[in-house]
This record gives structure tokens, C-alpha cells and sequence, in this order.
């Protein structure tokens, strides 16, 4: 665990923030205050901690208690943030043409999928891996609502208006 530096030299404080973020993934774990101070509320939730996963229910932190609460925290810690953005790699002045292939397509036409589907601002590009027609149509649709100049072509700024536009559009219900 990396804490914050806050914690450093801190032990209890590491052990109740990853109570605490244990807690907010499991409602059988008590939440607790990264207060520093190995009191009955921390006694409690290590006890918690201890019975749910096959310990012996002592309230103390041993080694075993530790190294399960670290092996429980990492995934409820990854439950909790948000998932890891995805950054493809363009080379300086790099565009992709209309009628080249490139994995990058794929994820453009599953974003701009996305704005055909839930705003019909787009049409539909298709689903080949290849900047073909219906795709570079698509995607000059989307530069123009974007005020990007109208190429159809996929260069670093048509790449970033359409990851910051992506997310809103992918988690509306229905518009």
C-alpha cells in the first residue's frame, strides 16, 4: 500500500483507512475514522474483519489479520476508483487516413456508435478496423459538431473530442 504521506510511521492509521475502504464496498464492515488510535472501534472492526474471513476472532492485528486485510484492500481499493482511462499512442503530426487500417479505428467506431445510438448526431460508421467511408463520413460529422476542422480523418485533436465527449454520451440512459 503507498499511503498517503500523511500516514508514514503511522500503522494504526493504515490499518483503519483500509477498514475504512473495505467497509465501503462490504456493509458488514463497520466504517471507521482514520483517527491513529487503536480503540474499541477498531478493535470491533478488526474483530469484524477477523470472523468474516476465517481468522481467529482476537481484535488484535497480527501478521495474518494484516497481510488479509492488504489482500482484501487492493480490490476494494480498484472497486472504488475509477476505471483506468485508456491513452492511445499517435506519433507527432500522425493522421489516419481514410481507407488505412489501424486498431485505433475500432475504438473510434465504437464511440462514434455510441453518439449515432444515443444522440443521432452521427450516422453509423461500421465496425472493420478500417477508416472506410461510412466511417470517415462519420467521423467528419462528429469534427463539424465538434467545430474541428471537417477532414474525416483521425488526427490528436479529433482523438481527444471524442474522449471527452465519450464518456456523457456512453453513460446516458436515454436522450
Amino acid at each position: 500500500m503507498r499511503p498517503d504521506s500523511s500516514f508514514i510511521n503511522q500503522p494504526i492509521r493504515s490499518l483503519q483507512t483500509m477498514l475504512r475502504v473495505i467497509a465501503k464496498n462490504d456493509n458488514v464492515h463497520p466504517t471507521l475514522v482514520p483517527d491513529g488510535i487503536y480503540g474499541p472501534q477498531t478493535v470491533r472492526a478488526v474483530s469484524i474483519f477477523q470472523r468474516t474471513h476465517g481468522i481467529p476472532v482476537t481484535g488484535v492485528t497480527d501478521n495474518a489479520t494484516w497481510d488479509a486485510i492488504w489482500r482484501s484492500y487492493e480490490p476494494a481499493l480498484v472497486e472504488q476508483a475509477e476505471a483506468a482511462g485508456l491513452h492511445i499512442m499517435l506519433n507527432p503530426g500522425q493522421v489516419i487516413r481514410k481507407g488505412e487500417t489501424c486498431p485505433h479505428i475500432y475504438l473510434v467506431q465504437a464511440m462514434l456508435q455510441i453518439f449515432c445510438d444515443k444522440y443521432c448526431s452521427v450516422d453509423a460508421p461500421s465496425h472493420s478496423g478500417t477508416l472506410d467511408e461510412a466511417t470517415s463520413n462519420s467521423l467528419a460529422a462528429f469534427q463539424r459538431l465538434s467545430d474541428l476542422p471537417i477532414t474525416g480523418e483521425l488526427d490528436k485533436q479529433t482523438w481527444r473530442h471524442l474522449v471527452l465527449q465519450y464518456p456523457m454520451a456512453a453513460n446516458q440512459k436515454n436522450v
